[in-house]
């Protein structure tokens, strides 16, 4: 008969990160998800390295990964063997991987803005390269490092489900990305790999900024939502964060929803 002592230790250990090693791509600034995600796994015990793009964006986000004790690396995903490179980095300093996550999503601004029908071949092509198949890049790096397996996710946004206005080029993008998760949880299931796409409400990110009239965007989710509200990066985080612990072991394939029930409002 287990203890009271023993059941509650069992139960805290199911929502640790103790001891876990994590990647997690694409913190930009103090307001991205990425970040989020980064200081509340580090807070939770997990070592971890992040990324940002590139130099220029380095200046923002090293002041907050060095304070938090979190290796930072600049890492353009639409190099190939920038990826690689990454996770062998990741895996020297860590030891292994027990958790990725993916936090990218990117388009040229003329064709993000304009009608889908419009769109260049080039643009959609490296829109879906950056937002969706670096995933997949991603998770053929790492796969072989966990060998306990462990957590993949990525991010999405209600637009991949419905046609949502001025999100254009991005919503037939990250309906690929869903899909993709559900064909990377059947193939990794084996591995012991849980794979899914997190998809939070409008968030004031940098990535998102880039949407035309994303103001109005966020108000109609607050006027849609049944809490009446916006979500925050936190429970973006919160959410990530169970995903990646054991409490999560029997989930996998999944878009799950943290957007205030927007998702369940027609």
């Amino acid at each position: 008969m287990l203890t009271e002592n023993h059941a509650f230790n069992s139960f805290n250990s199911l929502f640790s990160l103790h001891g876990n090693r994590g990647l997690i791509l694409g913190v930009a600034n103090d307001h991205s998800i990425a970040w989020g995600c980064a200081r509340l796994m580090r807070q939770m015990g997990a070592e971890v390295v992040a990324t940002c793009l590139n130099d220029k964006a380095r200046a923002y986000v090293e002041p907050l990964t060095k304070s938090m004790g979190i290796d930072l690396v600049n890492c353009n995903v639409e190099d190939e063997n920038a990826l690689e490179s990454l996770v062998k980095h990741a895996v020297d300093k860590l030891g292994g991987l027990d958790f990725v996550i993916h936090s990218i999503a990117w388009a040229p601004l003329e064709d993000l803005h304009g009608q889908v029908i419009d769109s260049s071949s080039a643009g959609f092509a490296r829109a879906m390269e950056v937002s969706c198949h670096s995933f997949a890049s991603l998770a053929k790096f790492c796969a072989p490092h966990m060998s306990a397996g462990g957590s993949l996710l990525t991010m999405t946004y209600l637009g991949a489900d419905e046609a949502v206005p001025h999100y254009g080029l991005m919503g037939p993008v990250k309906a690929a990305l869903e899909s993709l998760v559900r064909y990377m949880a059947l193939e990794l299931g084996p591995k012991a790999i849980r794979v899914h796409a997190v998809s939070p409400g409008p968030i004031p990110t940098r990535a998102a900024s880039g949407i035309a009239s994303f103001d109005e965007l966020m108000q109609s989710a607050i006027n849609k939502s049944p809490l009446g509200r916006l979500v925050t990066l936190d429970e973006v985080a919160q959410l990530c964060a169970f995903l990646c612990t054991d409490a999560s072991s029997g989930m996998t394939g999944q878009t799950i929803y943290v957007d205030a029930g927007c998702h369940a409002v027609g």
